[in-house]
């Protein structure tokens, strides 16, 4: 979101460079999804697919965390989701994963007594 909103020159300009210092730091500490499974983010392969964190990666929530409060300056509304099956996954390091959510019934891995007539 605020690479959308810097990309739209809605930040001020020394937010857009704290963003721009911050991105670079992540991409210099961890491994972008898309350099080891280059469609995983492919619209038509992989539709609606997005990072999610793990849970022990501390870092990386503590850096989504600044992200979230120059939201907060610029009134923009934020959402903050948990989940231990974020879908179909395309991509997992040690610290992130890379899925498709789950949007129809067949790709629920679980199924209830009426699923099997």
């Amino acid at each position: 979101m605020t690479n959308g909103f810097r990309d739209a020159g809605l930040l001020a300009d020394e937010d857009a460079e704290w963003v721009r210092r911050q991105n670079a730091h992540g991409n210099r500490s961890y491994t972008d999804p898309s350099t080891v499974v280059a469609d995983c983010y492919n619209a038509t392969v992989n539709p609606g697919a997005r990072s999610w964190f793990k849970g022990d990666a501390f870092n990386l929530v503590l850096m989504a965390r600044r992200y979230t409060r120059l939201l907060d300056r610029y009134e923009v509304p934020w959402v903050e989701l948990r989940t231990e099956r974020p879908g179909r996954i395309v991509y997992e390091d040690p610290v992130q994963v890379v899925a498709v959510p789950f949007t129809h019934e067949v790709d629920w891995p679980l199924r209830g007594p009426s699923a099997s007539s």
